[in-house]
């Protein structure tokens, strides 16, 4: 923890420094307030390895969905307490073990202590509090319910956080088999195949064309030939990521993974589930309908639904339906979009769109699930054959030796 040299004053006027260790500038003016009236000045005292250690590790961590999570249901109960939000703040800063959340903690707690609002404050930090997030604590602050609109964005942050680990673990036995595979083929290649590579040539038999294919792939990523290839995919992902930034780059590959084979079904799930999610709950907390819109649109990182999120922001402009927009735009499936249909006719949108959401999460699981079972069979065929094309490569000249000899 760093140290600071603090000249501060007090109420007789009398100036005297003193060394503080506390993590950042804003914690020890905020614990130096109330004993001192003046502050004269907070400056670093000399070299201290352990604030560099602490900013690496800043820079390389992220706020993560459970981190916020966690967050939000602590605010909201010591919030529902009757705890003042100062205080609430201290408390959970000390008790954050993100470091990048804790500082951004220290510094909002800073500035609602100066009379910002939370929300405001809040949207400095925009690497922890994303906009809808600041968003639902401006409806709670406005209608005084601070602490419910909490407990809902802790519910939404543990359903997105849910659903995402569901897809990870689901996920983790192909990604685990797909690289054992690489890591086989590259020893094969790069360790066997060189051995039985100088029996050939001792022998001076006449290789296959399998043999001869396999032989040149090893003697490749030996080389400083394997540059060219790993340019080559280096500069393929470079252009790809140039050209998904470019908006007619964007649409078409956003359009693209929600009309794939096997995963476009469910990356279009995915995405009905988290934009129901994320409307129902922010209409819940009393966010209007169009701010919602515009929140959605910016949350759900695919620019078809984003572009029909806007044509429905349109539609109701003008005295239209979301759902008619939606349908417009052939983005949803047919049943989500009778769902909301229904939400808007009885009155009861915000309810019918965490309906929706939790309908397609679990139809998102399922789909997971039969993909997995389906992905690993295909990769232990794949990792079998992969070894058995090796192995052929290296025994049928072995077996034309013998035939001669025979």
């Amino acid at each position: 923890m760093p140290t600071f040299e603090v000249e501060v004053q007090n109420a007789t006027g009398k100036s005297s420094r003193k060394k503080v260790k506390a993590p950042s500038a804003e914690h020890v003016r905020r614990v130096l307030s109330n004993k001192y009236p003046t502050i004269k000045s907070i400056k670093k005292s000399g070299l201290d390895f352990n604030l560099d250690f602490s900013k690496i590790g800043e820079r390389f961590t992220k706020v993560k969905i459970k981190d916020k999570a966690v967050f939000s249901r602590q605010f909201a109960a010591m919030v529902n307490a009757g705890v003042g939000i100062v205080r609430c703040l201290d408390v959970l800063s000390e008790e954050c073990s993100n470091p990048k959340l804790k500082k951004a903690l220290l510094a909002i707690n800073a500035d609602v202590q100066q009379g910002t609002n939370l929300s405001y404050a809040m949207s400095k930090h925009p690497e922890c509090f994303d906009e809808l997030y600041i968003s639902m604590v401006e409806a709670g602050e406005e209608g005084g319910v601070l602490d419910e609109v909490l407990n809902r964005v802790a519910t939404l942050l543990e359903d997105m956080a849910r659903l995402q680990g569901q897809i990870k673990s689901a996920m983790a036995y192909p990604t685990t088999v797909g690289l054992f595979a690489v890591v086989i083929f590259f020893a094969m290649t790069i360790f066997l195949i060189p051995i039985f590579a100088s029996i050939f040539k001792d022998l001076g038999v006449e290789l296959p064309v399998l043999t001869q294919v396999m032989l040149l792939i090893s003697a490749t990523l030996r080389s400083w030939k394997i540059i060219f290839p790993i340019g080559f995919v280096f500069a393929a992902v470079l252009g790809l990521r140039r050209y998904y930034k470019t908006k007619t780059g964007r649409l078409q590959i956003d359009r693209f993974l929600l009309k794939m084979p096997l995963l476009g079904q469910l990356n279009e799930k995915n995405a009905v589930a988290r934009f129901c999610r994320i409307f129902g709950t922010l209409t819940r907390s009393g966010v209007p309908i169009l701010n919602c819109l515009d929140i959605v649109r910016n949350t759900t990182g695919n620019k078809v639904i984003a572009n029909a999120v806007e044509a429905s922001k349109q539609e109701i402009q003008q005295g239209g339906m979301v759902s008619l927009a939606l349908q417009r735009e052939k983005v949803f499936p047919v049943l989500a979009i009778q769902m909301i249909s229904i939400g808007e006719e009885t009155g009861e949108l915000d309810g019918m769109m965490v309906k929706v959401a939790d309908f397609y999460e679990d139809e998102v699981k399922q789909a997971v699930q039969a993909l997995t079972s389906l992905i690993e069979p295909i990769m232990m065929v794949g990792v079998a054959a992969m070894v058995g094309v090796i192995l052929l490569s290296m025994y049928l000249p072995m077996f034309k030796i013998f035939d001669q000899l025979g």
